[in-house]
C-alpha cells in the first residue's frame, strides 16, 4: 500500500469517458484523480499545475494528438503514461514514443466490459507508478514504415538452428521484445513469445514485429511450427505451450486457468520448452511486474537450458526478471542492448 495516494490526471476528448474513467479509478483508495483534460494543452497546463504521478491519455483527441503530445512532453516532463484507446496499430506507435503502457477502450454501453476495464486500469496505474520513467525515455520517438528491414552482408551469422527461443515479458516488454528481434539475423531459430497483452493487441503486435523485423512473425495458432526464422506470438487470452513432433516443435494455444494471474502466462510457456527441449532451449526473461515466468525459467535452467534476464537498469519494471534472478534461474544477467549479442554468442 503507498504512504500517499498515486496522483492521475485523464486526458481523453470525451467528456462521458472522462467521467467514467474518473469515478471508476477513484474507487480505489490508493488513487486519487487530481485533474482531468480534454486535449493536450489542457493537460500540458494541468501537468505544471497538479503534478500528477501518472497520467492516462487517448490517442486520438484534437489539435494534438496523444502520441505527439507524449513526444513533446516526456523530454521536458517524466512522467509515466498509459495510454488508453481503441483497438488500433497506433497504440504501438505510442509505445514508441515512450507510454510505458495501453489499455483497450471498453464498451462504453457495456456495464461487464466496464467493469473489466476500471479493474484492468486500477492495476496498471499501480504498475505504472513503480516504473522507471529514466529508462523509458531512452526510447526514441520512430515511426516504422510498413516495409521490412532488408539485410547487410554481414548481418547474417552461422548459427546454430537445432534450437530454440523462449522469451517473456509484461510491462515494458512489447518495446524490449521488439528492440531484441530488430537485432537479431534473419537465420536465428525459431522463437516463441509470450507477452501479457488483451486479445487482438497481440495479433497487431505480431503484426509489427513482422513488419519491423527480419523475422517472419505470427501470432500462433495450435499446429503452428516453430521454424528457423519465425517467431510466434502468444494470442491475448490463450495460453502457448510448445510439444516436439519427431524432430520438430509444434505450438500449442489453449483456454486454461489464469497462471499467476495470466493468460497467456509465461510460466506455462517456459515449463513446456524446459519439458520439451531440455539443453536445446534458451530462455529469456524480461521487465515487467510480478513473478510470472521464475518458476518456468528456473525448470528451463536445471533441464540444461541457458537462460538470460534482463538487468534492472534496463527494465522498465524490474519485477519479473529480479525474481527469477533472485531464485536461481538466471544464468547471465544482461541489458537490454546486450541481450541480442549474447543470444547470438550461445548460438
Amino acid at each position: 500500500m503507498p504512504l500517499n495516494k498515486i496522483r492521475v490526471l485523464i486526458v481523453d476528448d470525451s467528456i462521458v469517458f472522462r467521467e467514467v474513467l474518473s469515478m471508476g479509478i477513484s474507487s480505489d483508495p490508493d488513487i486519487e484523480v487530481v485533474a482531468v483534460a480534454g486535449n493536450a494543452y489542457e493537460a500540458a497546463d494541468k501537468i505544471l499545475r497538479f503534478k500528477p504521478d501518472i497520467m492516462t491519455c487517448d490517442v486520438e483527441m484534437p489539435r494534438m494528438n496523444g502520441i505527439e503530445f507524449i513526444c513533446r512532453l516526456l523530454p521536458q516532463y517524466p512522467l509515466p503514461v498509459i495510454v488508453v484507446s481503441s483497438v488500433s496499430g497506433v497504440v504501438f506507435d505510442a509505445m514508441e514514443a515512450g507510454a510505458v503502457d495501453f489499455v483497450a477502450k471498453p464498451d462504453i454501453h457495456s456495464a461487464k466490459s466496464v467493469e473489466q476495464f476500471i479493474h484492468e486500469m486500477i492495476e496498471k496505474i499501480k504498475i505504472a507508478s513503480v516504473a522507471k520513467v529514466s529508462t523509458v525515455l531512452e526510447r526514441k520517438c520512430i515511426q516504422f514504415g510498413s516495409e521490412k528491414i532488408h539485410l547487410s552482408s554481414t548481418q547474417k551469422v552461422a548459427l546454430d538452428s537445432d534450437r530454440i527461443i523462449a522469451i517473456g515479458a509484461s510491462t515494458g516488454g512489447t518495446e524490449a521484445i521488439s528492440s531484441i528481434l530488430r537485432q537479431l539475423p534473419g537465420n536465428v531459430p525459431g522463437i516463441v513469445i509470450v507477452q501479457h497483452i488483451p486479445p487482438l493487441f497481440s495479433r497487431m503486435f505480431a503484426q509489427r514485429l513482422n513488419d519491423t523485423t527480419r523475422l517472419e512473425v505470427k501470432e500462433a495458432e495450435s499446429g503452428d511450427y516453430i521454424e528457423r526464422g519465425h517467431a510466434l506470438v502468444a494470442p491475448g487470452d490463450k495460453h502457448l505451450k510448445i510439444v516436439r513432433v519427431g524432430g520438430r516443435y509444434k505450438a500449442i494455444c489453449f483456454d486454461g486457468e489464469k497462471g499467476n494471474g495470466h493468460r497467456p502466462s509465461v510460466d506455462v510457456l517456459f515449463e513446456s520448452v524446459a519439458n520439451e527441449c531440455g539443453g536445446k532451449a534458451i530462455g529469456v526473461i524480461l521487465t515487467g511486474m510480478g513473478y510470472d515466468g521464475a518458476k518456468g525459467l528456473l525448470a528451463m535452467r536445471k533441464n540444461g537450458a541457458r537462460t538470460i534476464g534482463q538487468d534492472e537498469a534496463s527494465s522498465i519494471v524490474y519485477g519479473m526478471p529480479k525474481v527469477a534472478y533472485n531464485i536461481g534461474a538466471v544464468e547471465i544477467q544482461a541489458s537490454l542492448n546486450n541481450i541480442p549479442q549474447v543470444i547470438c554468442s550461445i548460438l
